[in-house]
């Protein structure tokens, strides 16, 4: 059973920084992609990015330039790095991989950024 760890982020103040790690419980090569989702009391999950086992990453809009998908297959770690945090950007954090034949979640870490 795969398992996806997550640790990181909390609380700030609009402007600041955090980080997000994803630890795979086996090798990230084996994903066709990870990344992470978002979610707000009341709204569905949202994806905020996302990288291939390529190293092909994506963003959604509100994020792109501010938020920096990575990835160490060493580690079997995916990171979100989160600059310039806006208050919208207040959420629970979803780490997801994308396995052969199911996807699979970390346990959700929030994020609260206050002004």
């Amino acid at each position: 059973q795969v398992q996806l760890v997550q640790s990181g982020g909390g609380w700030v103040q609009a402007g600041g920084s955090l980080r997000l790690s994803c630890a795979a419980s086996q090798s990230i090569s084996s994903f066709d992609a990870m990344g992470w989702y978002r979610q707000t009391p009341g709204e569905q999950r949202e994806l905020v990015a996302s990288v291939t086992s390529g190293g092909a990453t994506d963003y959604k809009d509100s994020v792109d330039g501010r938020f920096t998908i990575s990835r160490d297959n060493a580690k079997n770690t995916v990171y979100l790095q989160m600059r310039s945090l806006k208050r919208e950007d207040t959420a629970v954090y979803y780490c997801y991989a994308d396995g052969t034949w199911r996807d699979y979640w970390g346990q959700g870490t929030q994020v609260i950024v206050s002004s």
